[in-house]
């Protein structure tokens, strides 16, 4: 797995991050929205924010003194890919069942 792949991963192993990601997709939103609606400081929600960022799930776009937030679907690119080979895998698997199962009932 690269390294690209990994870090889309690890932003996406933590349930917050999951509900940041949930949330930018509804609306964008600041750090100051998103810190309303955690029991958490803004530090912390940037922290979020930042490993989200590193794993190329949201972008950041500068207004004036606002940064807004915003997901990046180009970055579940990776996530959807990795996934995509163990569709192939139990299409494979189910395709050869049904075979083996026609197979003895003749």
């Amino acid at each position: 797995m690269n390294p690209h792949t990994q870090n889309a991963f690890r932003a996406l192993a933590d349930p917050t991050r999951r509900t940041i990601v949930q949330m930018l997709a509804a609306e964008d939103m600041t750090i100051a929205q998103l810190t309303d609606r955690f029991d958490m400081t803004r530090a912390a929600v940037k922290k979020h924010l930042t490993v989200l960022s590193d794993g190329g799930l949201i972008t950041v776009e500068i207004k004036g003194r606002e940064r807004i937030n915003r997901l990046e679907p180009k970055g579940m690119a990776p996530i959807l890919d990795w996934f995509s080979y163990f569709d192939q895998f139990w299409d494979d698997r189910l395709a050869n069942l049904k075979e083996a199962i026609e197979r003895n009932e003749k």
